[in-house]
């Protein structure tokens, strides 16, 4: 019995199904080939350091509100030992923003290197109550007078170290924002300076 030839057509078809075939497989073996979590689509699979980094971020994560509240409190908490530390040692790093910069720093050595009449205002206010406090006039009039003298030195050793912080910073930070430094030089000359944060960095009579 006569085999009848495939029309040419089908021929062709079918090579092209076969050559088809392998590049499909290809495509589906490539599909399958695992792809990192992390990885955007559409972008090259990090690096393994990246990729470890991506995942203990991950797992640090919080996954609930009580996890995330207490890991802000140990944040906190660091964040003000640091602070702390910092007040301490005068790293400016942790400092807070009110006491950053070249410009207060050196308002602070300024104050921290002069006598400030108004450093002694708490032991000579002490002095000053226990005078006004006993039964005798003549004492309790010497207690108002010294109140006195000592508001007025207070005012005028103030406005003194103010002018002369002013020129200061003009000559030192000329194209520096110096607004604000002279009132932190004097609200720091009302501490006595043992007690003064941060810590003073220079001793007295040095030239900051």
């Amino acid at each position: 019995m006569p085999v009848k030839p495939l029309p040419l057509g089908f021929v062709f078809r079918s090579r092209a199904k076969e050559e088809k075939a392998p590049a499909d497989k290809a495509v589906v073996t490539d599909s399958k080939q695992p792809r990192d979590p992390q990885a955007p689509k559409g972008r090259p699979t990090p690096k393994r350091s990246e990729a470890q980094s991506q995942r203990r971020s991950v797992a640090h994560t919080p996954t609930n509100r009580k996890e995330a509240a207490k890991r802000q409190r140990e944040e906190r908490r660091r964040a003000l030992e640091r602070q702390r530390q910092a007040l301490a040692g005068g790293d400016e790093r942790y400092l807070p923003a009110r006491d950053r910069g070249p410009v207060r720093r050196f308002a602070r050595d300024w104050t921290d290197s002069r006598f400030n009449v108004a450093e002694f205002f708490l032991p000579l206010a002490v002095v000053i109550l226990v005078l006004s406090v006993v039964r005798v006039p003549a004492i309790q009039s010497i207690a108002l007078l010294l109140w006195l003298v000592v508001i007025v030195l207070i005012v005028l050793d103030a406005a003194f170290s103010g002018f002369r912080l002013k020129k200061r910073l003009k000559e030192r930070f000329p194209e520096e924002n110096t607004r604000g430094a002279v009132a932190y030089a004097l609200m720091r000359s009302l501490q006595m300076r043992r007690l003064r944060l941060p810590k003073p960095q220079v001793k007295r009579g040095a030239r900051p």
